[in-house]
């Protein structure tokens, strides 16, 4: 499967402004230092989360970054995309004339792992980040 550190870094991102959403913006030092990844990198994933509009910046001392809209309205695969991701199990381009292997025709597993795909990005569909929050907040207790 192909995610790449982007995608699921934004994800925790995401998943730590909706936890801490409460307590007002939220630097990305302050996450970076809770989810263990790299400020620089954090920095370039939330330009896109921003030109997304799912987050906004907050200027000032006490300024960083807010959820646009509430937890419940963002799924997990817009946050993906947002970031110039995709899930996908298949090397080859589903519309390539040339197919799976450079010849006339797909690879003999294609449609397998075109439906998995398709399973995944339904999943990533459904689960909300709000459903992140919840399952972290009981393992927690």
């Amino acid at each position: 499967m192909k995610l790449t550190t982007k995608g699921r870094y934004a994800v925790m991102a995401m998943a730590d402004l909706a936890l801490f959403r409460d307590k007002g913006p939220t630097s990305l030092t302050d996450i970076s230092l809770r989810q263990n990844i790299s400020l620089a990198y954090l920095e370039q994933i939330f330009i896109k989360l921003k030109n997304k509009n799912l987050v906004k910046s907050v200027r000032g001392a006490k300024g960083g970054y807010m959820l646009e809209s509430s937890p419940e309205d963002i799924k997990i695969a817009n946050i993906i995309s947002a970031v110039d991701e995709e899930v996908k199990m298949l090397n080859c381009k589903k519309d390539s004339k040339k197919g799976c292997n450079n010849k006339n025709s797909k690879c003999i597993t294609h449609n397998l792992w075109d439906q998995l795909d398709k399973h995944i990005n339904n999943f990533f569909e459904k689960v909300k980040l709000q459903d992140l929050v919840k399952k972290n907040q009981i393992i927690n207790k």
